[in-house]
């Protein structure tokens, strides 16, 4: 199959859902790493057509959502000072602890909302007496634009242009997901975008290490129940590997250049996640080369420290420990148009998704 149509269609998946449910024979507990595969499971019906002993659990896959508190403090502090703030859509709406950047842009903050970082490149050119600031969001997905936009701005000598980085990584979080003492995972659908640039080689030791089946899984309803029914017959058989159903994207190496040029700008660090706390070599930050373009470092605003919201489960949502409707605070305190946590605001949150796709999802 090559086409987008071909993975929506009807007839196909519900020959997976079934062949799902012949092969199931026990309780299984799969998580989708990513936010996008969990509104595909939602908004599609998935979640409600598996049978009842195949458990999709919501993993962190929502770089929004994993944004600390204090990141969005930071951003808002320099939109307060002046600065020009760029960001994607998604960031505008996610509470800081007094407010969000969009609530700072109505009172006056110059706040754009943008498609790419090279556009936030341009706007630093044209505005030389102002700084202009890019909220780096995102997951290896997004990080070779990011690097980009640095090496272009280095490029030209655009001094007034520097990034608010707030990058993680996918394998670090699945790793601690794993080492949690209440995680009770089987096997794991892994997130086809952040494999499509990075590849498959990070998750080899993962699959050894802790004898966990791992399918790389597209997004389509067909992409998704035919990684489901990968990951059982793995898990029945009692075997335990790294398998590709994304491979119309997916390759082995992944995208050689992109990961040439994130090299290039950026070096692991350990990064905080919002609700879950610092994980280990989880994060970007850029190199001691490209520190003059680190909106942290150029604006000291590194000691900014915000405590998360106690009535908001965001940590354990994203952990897979609870769902969205378990929260006391779903669809009463927290709601899309006042949200208490990221997972409630972002296209990719969990909690969005059954606010918005989930039918009698929220009494199972």
């Amino acid at each position: 199959m090559k086409y987008l149509s071909e993975y929506r269609n009807l007839e196909d998946t519900k020959k997976y859902l079934d062949l799902i449910a012949k092969t199931a024979t026990q309780t299984w507990n799969i998580m989708e790493i990513c936010g996008g595969q969990t509104h595909g499971l939602v908004k599609n019906g998935i979640i409600d057509l598996l049978p009842e002993n195949v458990r999709m659990i919501h993993g962190p896959g929502c770089p929004v959502c994993v944004t600390p508190m204090n990141l969005i403090d930071k951003a808002i502090e320099l939109l307060e000072n002046g600065a020009i703030v760029c960001s994607f859509g998604d960031m505008v709406r996610v509470p800081g602890s007094k407010k969000s950047l969009l609530e700072a842009k109505a009172n006056g903050g110059d706040l754009r909302i943008l498609y790419s970082p090279l556009e936030a490149v341009n706007i630093a050119k044209q505005n030389p007496d102002k700084e202009v600031v890019f909220f780096a969001v995102g997951f290896e997905t997004t990080a070779p634009a990011n690097a980009l936009s640095v090496m272009h701005a280095k490029k030209e000598n655009v001094t007034n242009y520097s990034i608010l980085v707030s990058h993680v990584l996918v394998p670090p979080a699945m790793e601690g997901i794993l080492d949690d003492e209440l995680c009770t995972i089987d096997a794991f659908l892994g997130a086809g975008h952040v494999c499509a640039i990075m590849g498959m080689k990070e998750y080899y030791p993962l699959v050894e290490k802790y004898k966990i089946p791992i399918v790389i899984t597209g997004f389509e309803p067909l992409d998704l129940v035919q990684g489901i029914y990968m990951a059982l017959l793995q898990l029945e058989k009692g075997e335990y590997k790294l398998e590709n159903q994304y491979s119309r994207v997916v390759k082995e190496e992944g995208n050689v250049e992109a990961k040439k040029m994130m090299e290039a700008v950026f070096e692991i660090s350990d990064r905080e996640w919002r609700g879950i706390g610092s994980i280990p070599d989880s994060g970007y930050r850029l190199k001691k080369e490209f520190l003059a373009y680190d909106a942290e470092t150029k604006f000291g605003i590194s000691s900014i420290t915000t405590p998360e919201n106690s009535a908001c489960i965001a940590g354990q949502i994203l952990k897979g420990i609870k769902k969205p409707h378990q929260c006391e605070q779903f669809g009463k305190a927290c709601t899309p148009s006042n949200p208490l946590g990221a997972p409630m605001v972002s296209s990719e949150g969990a909690c969005a998704a059954y606010y918005h796709f989930s039918n009698n999802l929220i009494t199972s």
